[in-house]
């Protein structure tokens, strides 16, 4: 019995490797991604926001469907832009009731601004895998300068399907209010915190991507 179960650990262990092989391919240090452009790979690219609620609890959710373009150039990351837009009506919590809520009139007002949009203006490298983008995000009918701080996560080519892949994680703070959204301010806070798992993949063919104003 302890043979038979020493064995089973051991093949365990050696089903595992597989994987382990493909994750040994992807980099994390950001000068070796190769340049291009990229398009937003939507399944694995979300927006999620959390607000303090009422002074109890920090409620969250997020945003899906995603899509967009990133050129990239790792030897001048200033070169570099980015265009993302997101439907607003892919709004997820847990409360089926406040979903239908947020895409009101109230809120979001999805009918009538159905998507928010970031367009970079400029990118200001701060470290070897991170980096400050500013631009212009539309929300709600309105276009107010905000930043992201995105930091590298890495790139590789994706064992699923075989394309070409990078990953960022990007953080920034934006005060709903700014953009027309004030219900329930501040019992439901102004500032709304944003974190974003950013996902492309490269493209064969340049596809166009926004350009930095300078």
């Amino acid at each position: 019995m302890h043979f038979s179960l020493r064995a089973a650990l051991a093949a365990i262990t050696l089903s595992c490797a597989a994987p382990m092989v493909a994750s040994a391919q992807v980099v994390t240090d950001a000068s070796q991604i190769q340049p291009g452009y990229y398009k937003v790979e939507p399944l694995h690219t979300q927006v999620s926001f959390s607000v303090l609620h009422f002074g109890f609890s920090v409620f969250e959710g997020l945003f899906s469907g995603a899509s967009g373009v990133l050129r990239l150039d790792p030897s001048q990351p200033e070169s570099s832009s980015l265009s993302v837009s997101i439907p607003v009506s892919s709004v997820l919590t847990t409360n089926s009731k406040l979903m239908e809520e947020l895409k009101g009139g109230q809120w979001l007002a999805a009918d009538q601004f159905p998507k928010a949009e970031f367009v970079s203006v400029s990118v200001k490298q701060t470290g070897p895998n991170d980096a400050l983008v500013s631009g212009n995000l539309t929300l709600h009918g309105i276009t107010y300068p905000e930043t992201l701080r995105v930091h590298f996560i890495g790139a590789g080519v994706n064992m699923l399907d075989k394309k070409y892949t990078v990953g960022f994680d990007a953080t920034t703070t934006i005060k709903r209010s700014d953009f027309g959204v004030k219900m329930f301010v501040p019992y439901v806070s102004d500032d709304v915190e944003l974190r974003i798992a950013g996902v492309f993949e490269k493209q064969d063919i340049p596809a166009p991507a926004a350009s930095n104003n300078k």
